[in-house]
Parts: C-alpha cells; sequence; structure tokens
C-alpha cells in the first residue's frame, strides 16, 4: 500500500534530466559491444573448446559449445519477451519505472562482474551469468526507452534518440579499445602473453562502468512518473488489466499496427545483421580477428554520424520518409554483401552498414515515441516495442541458421535478410500513402 502523494507533473525539456537520460547509453551500451559481440564470444570460445572437442559438459549434459552459446540467448530473450510486458505494465501501474529500470541494470551489471570467474572451471557459472546479464540489459531497456516521450517534446524526440545513440557507440568503443590495449598489449601490465586475465579484467570492466555512469541517470530522471493505482487494487490483476487495455489500442489503430508489423521485419534484418556479421565474415570470407573486431569498431564509430545524419534528415521530411531512404540502403548494401569476396569489400560494407544501423535505430525509436496516443502508460506501449524486437532477434536469427542448413550456403541467409528489410519497406510505404489519403480527405483534395 502507498502511502505517498499523487505524483506531480513532468516538466519536459529539463536538459539536466535529457542529459541524465543519454547517459544511460553511454552507460549500458559497453556490454553490447565488450560482452555481446567481441571480448565475451571469443574468450567463450576459447574457453569451451578442448583441441577439437567442442562440447562442454553443462550440468551433466553434453552440448556443442556454440548450440550452448546460442541456446542461452534465445532463453534470455524468450523470458524477456514473456515477461517484460508483465514489469512494464507493472511499471505504469505504481509509477515506479525507475525502480524496475534499475533493479534489471544491477542485475546485468553484477553477472558481467561474475564473468570475472568464468574459466573452464566453471562453465555453469559463466554461461548462467552470461544470460542474466543479456537479460538484464534487455530488461534495462525497454524502460530507458519509454522515458523518452516523458522527459521530452515530441519535436525533440528524433535529436534526443539519436543522441542517445551516439553517446552509446563513443562509450562502447571507449572502453572496448581500452580493454583491446589490455587483452593485446598486456606484458605492458605484467600480464603473460595468453593469459585469460585480460579478458577476465574486461568482464569486470564492463561491470564498473556500467553501474558507474548509471548512477547519473538514477539521480535525474524523475522517482515516480504516472500512476494508476488506488489502495485497494491488486497489483497483479490490474498491471495485466492495463496491459490489455493497451493491445486493444495498438490492435485498434491502423498506425500503430502497420508501423509495428514493419518495425518487425526491419528488426529481424538489422539485428540478424548486427549478431552475424562477424560469424559472416569469418565463415564465408575467411577473414581473422585482425580484421574482424577493427571491423566492428568501425560500425560503432560510424554509426555515431550515422545517427546524425539521419535525425537532421527526419528533421526535413519526416520519420517515415527518412526511414524509408534507411530501408533502401539496407537492401542495397545486403545486395552488396552478398557478392562480396574480399577484406576490402567487408569493410567496406560496414562502413555503410555503420552508417544506416545507427540512423534507422535511432529512427524506429523515436518514430513509435512519436505515434503513440496521448497517455500516461508509455512503459506499457514500449513493452510492446520490446517484445517485437526480441522475437525479431529469435526469428531473424533462427532463419539466418535454418536457410544456410537447408542450403548449405550462408550468402542465401543474407539475401533473406534482404527480403526482411523488403517487407520492413513495404509497410513504411503503406503507411506514407495512408497518411496522404487522409490529408487529401480532411483538405477536400481528390
Amino acid at each position: 500500500m502507498f502511502r505517498r502523494k499523487e505524483v506531480l507533473p513532468i516538466r519536459k525539456g529539463d536538459e539536466r534530466v535529457i542529459r541524465g537520460w543519454v547517459m544511460y547509453d553511454w552507460s549500458n551500451s559497453v556490454y553490447q559491444l565488450t560482452i555481446a559481440s567481441t571480448v565475451f564470444p571469443i574468450y567463450y570460445n576459447t574457453v569451451t573448446r578442448n583441441g577439437n572437442d567442442f562440447t562442454v559438459d553443462f550440468f551433466g549434459a553434453h552440448v556443442i559449445n556454440t548450440v550452448l552459446y546460442s541456446w542461452t540467448i534465445a532463453a534470455a530473450y524468450l523470458v524477456m519477451a514473456v515477461a517484460s510486458p508483465f514489469f512494464s505494465s507493472m511499471a505504469d501501474y505504481t509509477g515506479r519505472r525507475k525502480a524496475f529500470m534499475e533493479a534489471f541494470t544491477w542485475i546485468g551489471a553484477l553477472s558481467c562482474g561474475m564473468l570475472f570467474f568464468f574459466d573452464r572451471s566453471h562453465i555453469e557459472m559463466g554461461v548462467i551469468a552470461f544470460g542474466l546479464g543479456t537479460l538484464g540489459y534487455g530488461g534495462s531497456i525497454v524502460f530507458y526507452n519509454s522515458f523518452l516521450p516523458v522527459i521530452a517534446e515530441p519535436e525533440d524526440q528524433d535529436r534526443i534518440s539519436a543522441r542517445g545513440y551516439s553517446m552509446g557507440y563513443l562509450g562502447s568503443v571507449l572502453l572496448l579499445l581500452l580493454n583491446l590495449l589490455l587483452i593485446m598489449k598486456s606484458s605492458w601490465f605484467g600480464i603473460p602473453q595468453g593469459s585469460g586475465l585480460p579478458a577476465r579484467l574486461s568482464f569486470l570492466s564492463v561491470f564498473l562502468w556500467w553501474i558507474g555512469f548509471s548512477r547519473i541517470t538514477f539521480a535525474r530522471l524523475p522517482k515516480y512518473t504516472f500512476r494508476k493505482r488506488n489502495n485497494h487494487a491488486s497489483v497483479v490483476v490490474n498491471g495485466y488489466r492495463e496491459l490489455l487495455g493497451v493491445f486493444r489500442q495498438v490492435r485498434s489503430s491502423f498506425r500503430l499496427s502497420a508501423y509495428l508489423a514493419g518495425f518487425f521485419f526491419i528488426m529481424m534484418g538489422l539485428l540478424t545483421t548486427m549478431f552475424m556479421a562477424a560469424t559472416y565474415g569469418e565463415k564465408a570470407l575467411g577473414l581473422k580477428e585482425d580484421v574482424l573486431i577493427p571491423t566492428i569498431l568501425v560500425i560503432q564509430l560510424v554509426g555515431i554520424f550515422g545517427s546524425w545524419l539521419f535525425a537532421r534528415i527526419s528533421g526535413r521530411i519526416g520519420n517515415l520518409k527518412a526511414l524509408t531512404i534507411s530501408l533502401v540502403m539496407w537492401i542495397l548494401i545486403i545486395i552488396g554483401a552478398y557478392f562480396i569476396t574480399n577484406a576490402a569489400g567487408f569493410v567496406i560494407t560496414a562502413f555503410f552498414i555503420g552508417i544506416v544501423m545507427g540512423g534507422s535505430q535511432s529512427l524506429a525509436r523515436s518514430t513509435y515515441s512519436k505515434m503513440l496516443p496521448d497517455t500516461t502508460d508509455h512503459t506499457s506501449f514500449f513493452s510492446f516495442y520490446d517484445v517485437m524486437e526480441k522475437l525479431a532477434t529469435v526469428m531473424g536469427t533462427f532463419s539466418f541458421g535454418i536457410i544456410e542448413a537447408i542450403t548449405g550456403n550462408m550468402r542465401y541467409s543474407v539475401l533473406a535478410i534482404g527480403l526482411f528489410f523488403t517487407i520492413g519497406l513495404g509497410f513504411m510505404l503503406l503507411l506514407i500513402g495512408n497518411r496522404k489519403i487522409e490529408y487529401r480527405i480532411l483538405n477536400n483534395k481528390s
């Protein structure tokens, strides 16, 4: 039972609050780059491989290491997809969205710290910590995204969303560069070459960075947002009741339904590219770590410029048209990726991926934020956004693997990504056409 008074209105456009919100991208993006994309996957493969034996003992079950890795990601994303609507509606219902966001942050960051103890003797602990880290990262994002319409005016949301992504790219690259220096030049720090200690220290650095900089965010975001509870109501029952109400609003809105359908296919393509780019470079093109890791850094750095560029484009021609441009670029990039055969082609493709990836992710978030009805249930609406994104990740990566298994050629899986973007483009064009029809009707034009 709450004893506090009703929450005072939140003033939008407070630059101090906005800077705090942006700092969360700076703090948590190090998980995505260091843990999910570069250092941890390489360390995991080293720890779980014994010569040509790729099987690991996981609680008595013998599993291929990469299968266990992918299953861990799938399990974490599945839990998030199922549970985030409940927690999101609870956050809207109680007004405590910051508390939920902070709880998931601690789960994710502490799990990254636990990875310091991950070695051949602690396989189960390491895999569980990685899964919980993924869960904490993804769980905090839905609450983070839902603050955007709370703290920013609609006309500022593109710019602020892009600013967040840019800070995320910059922060994650900075920490990765420091960690790579420790790993590649470990002798400078008195650590023998070939030791696993530098990689384990990088996992600890993610914990410290994530927790440390997120303190700025949690000190500045409002403690309570819009509250929807009376003293005699059941949190569980009414949380699901509000979530059902949001679902009905989404289903009854052509714009929201069409946008989320298009968003699903866009994320299938985008997130599959993000997770599988390095694998494609290694397996299909035979590239090594000295090419793959710098190329991932290129994508991150160019993504800063891409976020800014597409924010400017959307300011001139509108969000949907800017998203359409990004999707056309994605399709052309994927066609090019199908034909590349060497490192130079891979790096050039990565450069253009960096431009469009940062812009399309930022625009997807701010466009959805602008489409929301006049409501205080922002977290519940963003839970749908989050669920669609997580399910798109599962479906996209699953399709990538199935197509390769059937055809025996990873390049056909790349073409499937182009198909996902094409379907997403179709939905965006449908929305643009619908807006033109509405404009003609309202202005009595034929």
